[in-house]
Order: structure tokens, then sequence, then C-alpha cells
């Protein structure tokens, strides 16, 4: 076989976290090659990503991963080693802040004390600072969230919310497929190999290790370490390589809408809006380009969740997530309509049985995963890179991870993460919002 067909590490998939790894690996002097179905860097779930870098999770090792992510993006030029790694330039990371607003039972309740732990700068706005800074929300309480065929959906507001915890250093990124192609480039800077338009079709072991994998064209391919960071096709992934029934968590796709509508008369959205995050309507927002908002679901128990085959499900937005999702939001949003057209994009969510990611090795020596990732993880993409570059490297260093779990020191922040936490054998975290919170 050919050195070209010889490496230290396959990575399959991409995406924004799979072109992390393949970054963080490069770095230390791993010769990787990436392997992705489509034709370019983050061409999947990750370009349909809405981007948003908060710290609003339900755990301490959440909240702790997504700070340190959070300076990746601050960094995001030196960390990828100069602005002109890219010849399509680099990504633009929006700091407009998040609030989290405050209904009664509201997930501000967890968030709040892990801030204060984390030492995580925030605010505590009540309805008067809330309305000098969006004056467009209403602050009726509009919980517990229902859809619009329901009649309680339609009910007059008889309290208000509190207000809104504020995190100013929380935002989103003009555009997730570019930050693929950045950390494509800066791996590539570094040795690292990609390869578009492949589909693997067999995960090779011998004697319990992995010894590289197989693509549809017949094309074997020599690794000893292989990486699992196929999105939404992950369990397939896992399917191929025998892994099947071996970890006590899960992951699944499931589909999920997320619209575009114009932003009331009169408010500049994109130029003064910032980033909510709203589980008493069950929605969250965002300022997009064109003055937009960028309108998801918080997955409230109303809305069924439709679990899908990730190479065959329905990419037209539906009427009546459509009214739900929109709906929602306008109850919030005064002034915001209902349009006529239907603007938005469908993809999926590689969702874990706790909505928490698995980064760890498997029974199978040499194969690794980052999966569950998609809905939540975008955020982390620079430090779950660094996370499972270090992972990868003290495992085929001879450390046992299941008995002594990685602990990983922030670069940016000093925070440890405990990478146990992330165990593909751990038992489901009650503490989850079991939604796209985390």
């Amino acid at each position: 076989m050919s050195s070209e067909n010889q490496y230290d590490a396959v990575i399959i998939g991409a995406g924004v976290i799979g072109s992390a790894v393949a970054y963080e690996l490069a770095q230390r002097g791993w010769r990787t090659c990436n392997i992705d179905k489509l034709p370019a860097a983050g061409y999947g779930s990750t370009s349909n990503s809405c981007a948003i870098v908060r710290f609003s999770y339900s755990t301490y090792q959440g909240v702790a991963m997504s700070y340190e992510g959070m300076h990746y993006w601050t960094d995001w030029e030196n960390y990828l080693g100069g602005p002109e790694i890219d010849e399509s330039g680099l990504i633009e990371f929006r700091q407009t802040g998040t609030a989290l607003i405050k209904a009664p039972d509201g997930h501000h309740q967890k968030v709040t004390p892990l801030l204060e732990e984390l030492s995580i700068p925030h605010e505590h706005w009540d309805l008067n600072r809330l309305s000098e800074r969006l004056p467009i929300l209403d602050h009726g309480v509009l919980g517990p969230p229902s859809r619009p065929e329901d009649e309680s959906f339609w009910a007059d507001s008889t309290d208000d919310i509190e207000g809104a915890l504020f995190t100013p250093e929380s935002g989103y990124v003009s555009d997730p497929q570019l930050s693929s192609h950045n950390l494509q480039r800066a791996a590539e800077a570094c040795g690292a190999e990609f390869r578009f338009g492949q589909t693997v079709v067999a995960i090779n072991s011998e004697d319990n290790r992995t010894t590289g994998v197989c693509l549809e064209d017949g094309t074997e391919i020599q690794s000893p370490v292989v990486v699992n960071v196929a999105g939404p096709h992950s369990y397939l992934i896992n399917d191929l390589a025998g892994l099947a029934g071996t970890m006590n968590i899960t992951t699944k796709a499931l589909r999920h809408e997320v619209h575009h509508v114009p932003s009331p008369e009169g408010f500049d959205f994109e130029a003064d809006g910032l980033h909510i995050s709203d589980g008493d309507a069950a929605v969250y927002f965002r300022p997009a380009v064109g003055n937009n908002i960028l309108i998801g679901s918080e997955d409230p128990e109303c809305d069924v969740k439709e679990w899908v085959d990730p190479d065959d499900f329905d990419q037209e937005i539906r009427d009546d997530q459509w009214e739900a999702q929109v709906l929602r939001c306008a109850r919030r949003v005064e002034g915001l309509g209902l349009p006529h057209e239907k603007k938005g994009v469908v993809d999926l969510y590689d969702v874990s049985d706790d909505w928490i990611p698995i980064y760890d090795r498997t029974d199978l020596d040499g194969f690794y995963v980052a999966i569950g990732t998609s809905g939540n993880q975008y955020k982390n993409a620079g430090v779950a890179g660094h996370c499972m570059a270090e992972l990868i490297t003290a495992v085929e260093a001879g450390h046992d991870h299941d008995a002594d779990p990685i602990k990983v020191i922030g670069r940016y922040t000093g925070l440890e993460m405990d990478l146990g936490f992330y165990s593909r054998n751990r038992e489901i975290n009650p503490n989850s919002s079991f939604s796209v919170n985390g």
C-alpha cells in the first residue's frame, strides 16, 4: 500500500468539530486525514447551525467547557495562525450577549449558581433594564409551552417575567460553514489532509484494534486510530465498527427546523438585538443578516420529536412547525408577524440519550468518538478538538481512561474539564435539560 493511504489518524467527518480535531492532532505532529461524504468542510449539520456561543448549560462541566470554548472564538485569528490562513477570510464572532429569560421555574435557576461558581461575568436585568435594551419584548409569562392549536396558547398572560440573566460575552458566529473551512486550512498548514466526496463503508480491525477504513470506491486507508465525528451519521459509523450495544449512552438523528423572519418594523434587530433564550415561550432567537431574526425551538414536551434516518428525511419546512415556532416568538416580540413565505432550514441534530455529548474512546482499541454534538456543541469546537487530541494522545500512550478519566486544563481559562463526564458508559445525567440547552 502506498504511503499516501497511510496515516496516524483517520477522522470521519469534516464539520466544525471534525476539522478542529484534525487541527489539534496535526499541531501535535500527527499525520491526519479527514474523510467526508460531502463536497467541502462544514457542509453537513455545521452549515445549518445557529452557531450560538452561550454558557447556559445545566451542569458544571457543560458551563466550564462552553466558557473555555468561547475564548477560541475571541482568539480565532491567533489560534489559527494568523489572518492569512484562509483565502476565504475568517469568521466574525459577534458578542451581542445572551439574555436568558427569567420565568417561573426557568432555566436561569440552574444556570445562575454555575455562573457564580465559575466566576463567569453575568448581570441580573430587571424589567426596566430589559426594556431599555430590548423595547420590543413583551414581559408576560407565556408558559407552560403549548401549540397554537391548543386553547391555552392564546390565553392572556396574568403575570410578568422577573427579567433576564445576561451574559455579555455570549454571541454568535457569522458563518458556521466558513469556520470549518478556517479550521481545515489551519490543519492543512500543519500537514493534515482532507478527502471530500468519499464515503466510509467499513471500519477495518484486527485483534480488537482498528487498522483503518475502506471507502465506497474500494480504497483501503491504513491507520491505527480512527475518530468518529460524523454528526447525525455517528451511530451508523459506530455500527460499522461493530460497536452496537457496547455503549451505555447512544445517539440518534433528530429532525429540526430553524426559521427566519423579518424584524418588527422600526427596530433594527441585526444591529441592536442579541441572543435570547426563552424557555417560557420555548424558543431561542438571535440576529440574522438583512435585519432578520433566526428562531429555533427549545424542544418543549408538547412538540413531538421526530427521529429519522439521516439519509432519508423531509427537508421541507412544515406549516405546523413554522406556525408554532414563529407564533411563539411573536408572543414575546411585539410587532413580529407570521410571514406568508416560509424561510429557514431543516437539518439534523445528533442527540445522545441525555443531550450531553460523548467524547471518549470505545471498546475497540484505537476507535474514538466525538458524537452527540450536533445541536448544542458548535460553540465548543475548539475546546472539543483540544480535549479529543489530549484524550487520544494519552490513551495511545497507554493511559487507562476508563479507570482513570483524563482531566484537561483549558488553555485559556485554566478551568479543569473532566472527560469522564462525557463517557460513553456514564449513567443518563438527571441534571440535563434534555433539550438543546444541554
